[in-house]
């Protein structure tokens, strides 16, 4: 007769809609346990100490664990929610069965495993584990999910397409949040609303940050990412050589109940360059390089985006005029232009004193002022890098 985790383990092995979930370690730790002979005890200890390890390594709760793994899954059930497709009453009925499996694999406690071994509770290294009604849960995951996603845009805010084509999350993403600033409001804003248009579904424009370097285009789109995420905004950042697939990056995101803001930095091109033209085509709105939510936002230390020679300007084209204007135009593409200019002195010096505030650092505003003034000197300009990078010599 079969005792408590065998039954779990024979539910387990029943789950067809949440199949891949099966795949990840613990589960396979789990059934390594489960198989092994209750004879030879060792074993069967080392078993368990091992499906132990595997929670330890993921955080120590084995209920977040499983959470994390079934609410991630990307399973013909969650695609079928998200892209508004009528779901067979069978497909929910194993839905409802197995997330109840997954609940109660969820809740094993080392109890359960001290029971099944006939051992004492000391005797074995314990994890965290608490009652978790996976059907709600993932219930309520459903009903929001243009905000939630699924699959690997479910947990992360930040992404990158791999050197393979493959859209993988940005494991030490930059967490910067838009209360970190100081300066640059102006700017910023018309950013903010252009993303809560797209957001809200109104018309939003491709967004081209330009300006000198070190005043915080780059920061200000992933501090709206990371701002957004609970609304279901997502980054995917491209390199300006991987343009020649946005093409395939559209194609996998069309559809996704998400938005989708794809990030390109320090774009500029030379002229004859082969991306140039994929990029253009995305901000003319043509179908095959751009999918309805999706919006480009690029950074350029260049207003213009071509790097131009004095030979361009002269013209080795008969239609020099023509040559000029098409050196232009992609910049022009974008809907919406913001300018970070250099700061003056008394912007620099206000970031400084703001951030020496927020950092606590005891000086008199005079002196404050004199060595930051030293340091853009040092450095060469002033900027809002520059003043942060002042604080950090300070700290």
């Amino acid at each position: 007769m079969e005792n408590k985790m065998e039954k779990l383990y024979t539910r387990l092995c029943a789950c067809a809609l949440f199949r891949g979930v099966l795949s990840q370690p613990v589960f396979s730790l789990f059934e390594r346990y489960c198989k092994m002979d209750k004879s030879d005890k060792q074993a069967k200890i080392g078993a368990y100490a091992a499906f132990v390890a595997e929670i330890y390594a993921q955080g120590g709760s084995l209920t977040e664990l499983v959470k994390k793994l079934v609410f991630t899954d990307e399973n013909v059930y969650v695609k079928a929610v998200a892209h508004d497709v009528k779901i067979p009453q069978a497909v929910l009925d194993s839905a409802k069965r197995e997330l109840n499996t997954f609940s109660d694999f969820a809740a094993l406690c080392v109890e359960d495993f001290a029971e099944d071994m006939a051992l004492s509770v000391q005797d074995l290294p314990a994890f965290d584990s608490f009652n978790a009604d996976m059907v709600a849960l993932y219930k309520d995951i459903l009903w929001n999910i243009d905000k939630h996603g699924y699959g690997i845009f479910s947990s992360s805010v930040m992404f990158r397409l791999t050197d393979t084509r493959q859209i993988e999350a940005i494991a030490s993403a930059d967490k910067t949040q838009l209360s970190q600033f100081v300066g640059y409001e102006e700017e910023r804003e018309k950013v903010i609303a252009n993303t809560r248009a797209f957001v809200d579904g109104r018309p939003a424009a491709n967004t081209l940050l330009c300006g000198d370097a070190g005043a915080g285009k780059s920061s200000t789109v992933k501090a709206i990412a990371n701002a957004f995420f609970n609304e279901g905004v997502r980054l995917i950042e491209l390199r300006k050589d991987q343009l020649r697939y946005l093409p395939e990056v559209m194609a996998k995101i069309n559809g996704n109940p998400l938005k989708f803001i794809i990030f390109i930095d320090d774009l500029s091109f030379n002229q004859n360059d082969d991306n140039f033209s994929m990029l253009k085509a995305a901000l003319e709105g043509s179908a095959s390089a751009m999918a309805d939510n999706a919006v480009i936002y690029a950074t350029s230390n260049r207003r213009h985006i071509i790097k131009e020679s004095f030979s361009d300007r002269e013209g080795d084209d008969v239609h020099r005029n023509d040559t000029l204007q098409e050196t232009l135009s992609l910049s022009e593409r974008f809907g919406l232009t913001v300018l970070f200019s250099k700061p003056n002195k008394q912007l620099y010096l206000n970031i400084v004193k703001e951030l020496a505030k927020r950092f606590n650092i005891q000086m008199e505003e005079k002196e404050l002022e004199i060595q930051a003034e030293a340091f853009a000197l040092r450095k060469g300009n002033r900027s809002a890098r520059a003043a942060e990078q002042f604080i950090n010599s300070l700290l």
